[in-house]
């Protein structure tokens, strides 16, 4: 959710988020996470112009045929993939040109975090958390590329070993929720007990309830997380 809306987000909420993140599993219970917590308008209107500088910086290495987003997934359609990133776009060039709107900006850091196994949990935590009290997020990891200035700005204590592991950007949304459908379906990317071998069950829509849906059709109420609803095709 890229298409955020700048009224602020009240502190019990914020709470409320980084209660969940702070609960997610992390090795050996080392807690070794830090959030900042943005929502000083002056600093977020020296975020974005440090986010539109670093988000050129990789849509110039996009553009040259590098960058970790340039080629699709192995056996999937190069045409889908690059209307993906057409869109992708659009909805990020709608953040950067609004991101002093942003009402909320959380930076993640972390400490020897292993390849993020122990601060994307939290983060992932985080976000599911803003969806259940009605605010959109995204996570980026662009200003990553101006990381001294971002450390600078928040007076990151560097000497103890913290680095930035991603921002996100939080707010309530100026468009509907829905079920993220351009995936390909979980029969496709995934198998059973060894790589080539089908996973069993074909999938050939979300599982999970449309916001629009009824209450009748889901199987928690609004308040708690929603659990997918089958409609699952055994595999001949």
């Amino acid at each position: 959710m890229r298409r955020l809306r700048p009224d602020p987000i009240p502190l019990d909420t914020q709470a409320r988020i980084l209660d969940a993140a702070v609960r997610a599993p992390n090795g050996g219970n080392t807690q070794r996470w830090h959030f900042v917590a943005v929502d000083d308008p002056e600093l977020i209107r020296e975020f974005a112009l440090l986010f539109r500088r670093a988000r050129a910086l990789e849509y110039e290495k996009f553009s040259t045929g590098t960058g970790p987003m340039v080629a699709p997934a192995p056996g999937a359609d190069p045409a889908v993939h690059a209307e993906t990133m057409r869109r992708m776009k659009g909805s990020g060039d709608y953040l950067a040109d609004h991101f002093e709107e942003v009402p909320l900006l959380l930076f993640v850091f972390a400490i020897d975090d292993l390849g993020g196994a122990n601060i994307y949990p939290a983060i992932w935590s985080a976000l599911l958390a803003a969806r259940a009290e009605g605010i959109g997020g995204v996570m980026t990891m662009v200003l990553r590329n101006f990381k001294d200035e971002v450390n600078e700005l928040l007076a990151v204590p560097v000497e103890e070993g913290w680095t930035m592991s991603a921002m996100l950007a939080l707010g309530y949304p100026l468009g509907k929720w829905g079920v993220a459908a351009n995936r390909r379906p979980v029969h496709e990317v995934s198998s059973r007990n060894r790589w080539d071998a089908p996973f069993g069950v074909e999938v050939p829509q979300p599982l999970w309830p449309q916001p629009d849906e009824p209450q009748s059709s889901r199987s928690c109420p609004p308040s708690t997380t929603w659990w997918p609803v089958a409609r699952l095709a055994p595999l001949a």
